[in-house]
Parts: structure tokens; sequence; C-alpha cells
């Protein structure tokens, strides 16, 4: 990724759980990364601390911990795989919105919002067109610890349970509900 990017002034690659800057930056701007990271209670007021007085903490993360689409990746694994795993999900990183406002607020001004987005999936003749969302992501975990034959066998049975939360349009495409957390932080 840093290869390919162009248009800035310089580039580091670092990981965000550890990263500071040689100076305070006046912007911290996060697109879907954050939520794989644990502990936020520590990592955004961390964030937050690094900016320059005046300076913004802008972050977005997807919180789809609870929606069928995740849900039914570990229920269908339980399932199939009751010794290897729970049909519960790991706890979601993302925290309800109130939480991050709380953590957030005694550092400068805080707006937090929630949307919830309904994606139009395409269609996918070898696939459920959420399993194709899933697969590069939340899917991942679970599939590293199955054999190729029990992949098959899952990936079946996830299509099949997807099919009844996400009932295919006409056009094979499927309708999914995606909710997203914000918040913005001005330091003060």
């Amino acid at each position: 990724m840093l290869a390919q990017a162009r248009g800035y002034d310089a580039l580091h690659e670092a990981d965000i759980a550890t990263w500071h800057p040689e100076t305070p930056p006046a912007l911290i701007f996060s697109n879907a990364a954050l939520q794989w990271l644990p502990d936020h209670a520590r990592l955004m007021p961390r964030l937050a601390g690094l900016l320059a007085p005046g300076g913004v903490l802008a972050v977005q993360m997807p919180g789809q911990g609870a929606a069928p689409s995740h849900m039914l990746l570990h229920q269908v694994a339980a399932r199939l795989f009751p010794d290897r795993f729970s049909p519960d999900p790991p706890p979601a990183p993302v925290a309800p919105p109130g939480e991050y406002w709380a953590m957030l607020a005694p550092l400068g001004a805080v707006s937090v919002w929630e949307t919830t987005y309904l994606q139009a999936l395409p269609a996918d003749a070898a696939a459920h067109p959420v399993r194709r969302f899933t697969e590069s992501t939340a899917m991942r975990p679970i599939v590293a610890r199955l054999t190729p034959e029990e992949v098959a066998t899952y990936l079946a049975a996830y299509d099949a349970a997807l099919a009844g939360a996400y009932p295919p349009l006409a056009d094979g495409r499927a309708l999914m509900p995606f909710r997203r957390l914000f918040f913005t932080l001005v330091k003060g």
C-alpha cells in the first residue's frame, strides 16, 4: 500500500498501537482500521494526546459484530465443528457510541454518530453476495482454522444461512445493512 501511495510529502510505516510522530500532527484520520486494535479505552485517548492543540482526531469504524453476516460466521462454524468453534463471536472492539464520547470528552470537543448504510451487494453465481463481502475480512480467521475439505462444507452452510438472513433479490443481488461509527475530536 505504501509503495503505491502518491501525493504525500512523506510516508512512514508504523504500528498504529505504538506509533508516535516526531511532531504533533494537526490531523489523525483513520478509516476502517482501528476496529482491528484492542483496548480502545487506552488507544483513543493516546491518539488524541499525540495531536497538536486544536488538532483533530477523525475516526470511522465498522460495527458489524452483532449483524447476521458476522454472527452467522461463528454460529455455522460452531454447528459444523463444535470441538473448535464457539457460536459466540469474540467481543467486538468497537464500543457503543456513548463510550467514545465519554473517553474523549475530557480532551476536547467531541462529536459521535452512527449510520447504517444499506448496501446492494452484486450478484455472484458462485456464492451469496454477503459471503463475498465477509471473505476478505471477518471470515478469514475462521477459514484459516479449516482444512480445504472443511472450507467447502463451511462455505456451503454459511451461504445457506445467509440466504435466510439476506434473501437474494430477483436479480441475484442482496441488500446488507452496514453499521458504521464515526467520531471527531478537536483537541482542547
